[in-house]
């Protein structure tokens, strides 16, 4: 089933009550008259919405302007894009000789999550990594810095973007 996004849920009596809202009745209703005589798994976490498909296409535009103007691959460009985020990243302690599969692991997710060596750690035989998460992973706020920065990146570069109307209505999308 598709997830449902709910805000009123208590436990009376050892039994955990969820008040579904109207627009997804008749979902769950389905469900329920479809459901087999076994367990079930219920994972709930906190909404998120996602950002627009919209944005990440902006992004992306940015990325390539950017890439050309400065004679650098996308992927470059975008990599260090992804370490201007902030908050976007795991810093951990890695043994000196588990640092080069941990990284050729970590960098393996995806093309937007690089992994830096900050050098030696205080504890001994180890290196300090700083293991970033790419932008699939990222909320609305993390993905308007994003774009925040790209933006930046072109105009001190002299590279067209959207006019700051246009850009806010998409900033508003994302909210």
């Amino acid at each position: 089933m598709d997830p449902i996004t709910f805000t009123d849920i208590r436990l009376e009596g050892g039994e955990l009550i969820i008040k579904i809202p109207r627009e997804f009745l008749g979902r769950v209703m389905g469900w329920i008259r479809k459901k087999k005589d076994r367990p079930y798994d219920l994972t709930i976490k906190e909404h998120r919405k996602k950002r627009s498909l919209d944005a990440n296409a902006y992004a992306w535009v940015l990325i390539g302007k950017l890439a050309a103007e400065m004679h650098l691959t996308p992927l470059e460009v975008y990599r260090q894009a992804i370490r201007g985020v902030g908050g976007n990243y795991t810093l951990m302690c890695v043994q000196e000789k588990d640092v080069q599969r941990f990284r050729k692991c970590w960098e393996s997710n995806g093309l937007g999550w690089p992994c830096d060596d900050l050098g030696p750690s205080q504890v001994s035989g180890c290196r300090n990594l700083a293991a970033y998460h790419g932008s699939s992973t990222y909320d609305t706020g993390q993905m308007s810095r994003l774009i925040d920065n790209l933006v930046q990146d072109c105009k001190a570069l002299g590279i067209e973007t959207l006019p700051p109307e246009k850009l806010s209505l998409l900033v508003e999308g994302w909210k």
